[in-house]
């Protein structure tokens, strides 16, 4: 039996799955991830479809993504899975401008993804690697790439744009937005509660080590903080955020730093552990005394109201405020602090909900919708390999022309 649908969502360090069955609501059978594969890297598996829950460590030493692809191949064996996947999809964090739906990862594909490594240099080669790994395993089954850029195409073009001679847009150096999987999945849960109306103009903030902030009209695309890569926008676990392009021109001609130390500075010695010195793990500041963690959460904090104010302004105002991703969802400190910050726009918070984890967390005579969403870009991918699936049939059923 062949029915089963893989879906493999490869990190920085670490590697999420999930199994479903591969019919209309999409049946969860097993979902898990191993995680922080650079410092202790642990094995997680939830139980579902009636399997047993794993929560095991992988030793002290760090893993390379090999190792995290076998740990879940042997899961998949043990539960008896692997002969039913005759499908696997795959999160790809660029898709450029040519990628805009879920698409067959073949060689010519696969050749144009890499071209695109530079623009997302802590994911794109982990997301391909993943590629290459599950083709190799599974080699009957279809490998199909889910883009993070496909859900930010449709942006007005003044979103995208930059202040930059028009052959360099031409050329691409546009804003594309990411985190574009986990928007979708939760406009799909907006269009569950609301309707078509979807939540109505809405700002969903994905608040993990990445962090960014999408601006939503009606369920779709308007604005986004995370543009030509995923540096842009918010202070985030170790990327600076948003920088003044005079910083950079300051570090490479002044600092004399070679663009591999720009690399390294940017996206895994800045943002939340750079300026705390400390962590870039929300939880480790938020319970600590040092007045450098408190400064951190505080930018963390003073950065995400500050977008909250320019996105409900691409809107024209806010009906909805979404809290979503590790701290978006387990971290009601925060919520409570960027809630605060965002008043001015009719945000009030029910305390007791905040505290109690509840979905809806806003208050009786809040006049924003506040809601706290588990992400779920497994189940996104998922969705968008029937969608896949089923425009290739109405193909096959046309014939060729």
């Amino acid at each position: 039996m062949t029915d089963a649908i893989l879906v493999l969502n490869g990190g920085s360090s670490s590697l999420k799955f999930a199994v479903f069955e591969e019919r209309d609501q999409l049946p969860l059978l097993l979902r898990g991830n191993v995680s922080s594969l650079d410092r202790r890297p642990r094995l997680r598996v939830e139980a579902a479809a009636g399997r047993s829950k794993i929560d095991r460590s992988m030793g002290e030493a760090p893993i390379d993504m090999d190792k995290a692809f076998a740990a879940v191949v042997s899961v998949l064996a043990e539960n008896d899975l692997l002969r039913r996947i005759d499908r696997v999809g795959h999160r790809i964090v660029h898709g450029g401008r040519g990628f805009t739906e879920a698409t067959r990862l073949d060689e010519r594909t696969l050749d144009v993804l890499r071209l695109l490594e530079a623009m997302a240099p802590i994911h794109q080669r982990i997301n391909l690697e993943i590629v290459a790994l599950a083709t190799e395993l599974l080699p009957q089954a279809l490998q199909i790439g889910c883009f993070d850029t496909a859900f930010h195409s449709a942006r007005p073009e003044l979103a995208k744009i930059y202040g930059l001679p028009r052959a360099m847009t031409e050329a691409g150096i546009v804003s594309y937005g990411f985190h574009g999987l986990s928007y979708s999945h939760i406009a799909a849960k907006l269009y569950d509660r609301y309707g078509t109306r979807a939540g109505g103009r809405t700002i969903v903030a994905h608040l993990g080590s990445g962090a960014s902030l999408c601006a939503m009209d009606a369920g779709r695309s308007i604005a986004t903080t995370m543009g030509f890569s995923t540096l842009d926008g918010l202070v985030m676990s170790t990327r600076s955020g948003a920088l003044d392009p005079g910083v950079i021109l300051h570090l490479l001609q002044e600092r004399r730093l070679s663009a591999e130390e720009l690399v390294t500075l940017l996206y895994e010695q800045s943002g939340l552990l750079g300026v705390s010195g400390i962590s870039g793990d929300m939880r480790t500041l938020v319970g600590s005394d040092d007045p450098a963690a408190a400064e951190a959460v505080d930018l963390f904090v003073y950065r995400i109201g500050r977008e909250i104010g320019s996105l409900a302004a691409a809107m024209g105002g806010l009906d909805t405020l979404v809290f979503t991703a590790g701290i978006g969802e387990n971290a009601p400190l925060v919520r409570e602090r960027i809630s605060a910050a965002a008043a001015w726009l009719g945000v009030g918070l029910d305390d007791e909900r905040n505290r109690g984890g509840e979905e809806v967390v806003s208050a009786a005579n809040s006049r924003v919708d506040v809601l706290v969403i588990p992400a779920d870009e497994e189940r996104a991918v998922a969705k968008e390999m029937l969608i896949f699936r089923s425009a290739a049939a109405a193909t096959a059923r046309e014939g060729p022309r």
